[in-house]
């Protein structure tokens, strides 16, 4: 940390829990863009972010640390290239209980290759209280596989700040993680 702020990213698809994350953890009230689902989204949620939330907390140390949530919907993709310039990591949040997170996982991964090839990641797997499987081992290991052996993976309940907090700070301050001799390259 430099003294800026910090500027973190979060997406995941729709209904993962980033708006109410962003909510949850920001220093007074957070902006959102939510409109009436009008799409498919709308069997999953009444409102859908179709530009962007922010929100802002300061940490320990006086740093400041900006919260950008995307779109969940593919058809707001544009926005995650926008939202990504200056980004110092993304969070993705993967809603477990979803058909096929895993996959979800990797196609965000690599609709965000280009900040993640710059920027740190941790992936927060949301609703395990609907759906213990696939367990957090599965994830790290498709994270492994697709050249991310070191991002961190937490259950996360987004409504609780300090889960929320806890993702972010393992982003921003990551623990050392033994990794292989040759690490092999992204291969998104």
């Amino acid at each position: 940390m430099t003294g800026m702020p910090d500027k973190i990213v979060l997406s995941g698809p729709v209904g993962a829990g980033k708006t109410t994350a962003i909510h949850a953890l920001s220093d007074g009230s957070a902006l959102s863009t939510d409109a009436t689902a009008s799409d498919v989204t709308g069997a999953v949620k009444d409102l859908t972010t179709v530009a962007l939330d922010h929100g802002a907390f300061n940490l320990d140390n006086g740093d400041r640390v900006h919260l950008f949530g995307t779109p969940g919907q593919d058809r707001f993709d544009y926005m995650w290239e926008i939202l990504s310039e200056g980004a110092n990591g993304l969070v993705l949040l993967v809603p477990n209980d979803h058909v096929n997170p895993l996959s979800q996982l990797r196609f965000f991964v690599r609709s965000f290759a280009p900040l993640v090839n710059g920027a740190a990641i941790a992936v927060g797997v949301t609703h395990t209280d609907l759906s213990s499987l696939p367990t957090l081992d599965e994830y790290h290991q498709l994270l492994t596989e697709m050249g991310l052996p070191n991002a961190p993976v937490h259950a996360v309940d987004a409504r609780q700040p300090d889960d929320v907090r806890h993702l972010i700070l393992d982003l921003l301050f990551p623990r050392p993680i033994r990794t292989p001799r040759h690490a092999r390259e992204t291969t998104f």
